[in-house]
């Protein structure tokens, strides 16, 4: 049986990232109603790509962003679109707090990592492995 399972939210201001992380955490939920518990460590990795991509859209650009996560056969796909059209780029990260840690980490925890470039912005997508279902 194919279970499938998609979740989206418009996110905006400095709360944006902290409904970012209940939206993925009602989305664990979800996936366990239909049958398909998420692990712990599948499920920090997810949260912390997701509250790093959601933190960087807001941080650069003025409109806003949006979350879109689906439960796949094979791992948890993570959507953020916002309005810029500037891709990420890896810098040397900086230990006295200015940043530079979030796309190495997207890149390094996360799978399939790609950007899509649309008409008024970009979506960047990446995917979280899950162990094969029991």
């Amino acid at each position: 049986m194919t279970l499938h399972l998609r979740q989206h939210r418009d996110l905006y201001g400095t709360t944006a990232a902290a409904a970012a992380r209940d939206l993925t955490r009602h989305f664990f939920d979800d996936a366990s109603r239909v049958g398909r518990s998420v692990a712990p460590e599948v499920r920090d990795t997810t949260l912390l790509l997701v509250s790093e991509l959601v933190t960087n859209a807001i941080r650069h650009t003025a409109d806003g962003c949006a979350l879109d996560l689906e439960l796949e056969p094979d791992g948890i796909g993570i959507d953020v679109t916002d309005s810029s059209s500037i891709e990420p780029q890896r810098r040397p990260p900086d230990l006295q707090g200015g940043g530079g840690w979030g796309w190495a980490l997207v890149n390094q925890l996360g799978r399939d990592v790609r950007i899509r470039h649309l008409p008024s912005g970009k979506t960047i997508h990446t995917r979280v492995p899950l162990p094969p279902a029991i």
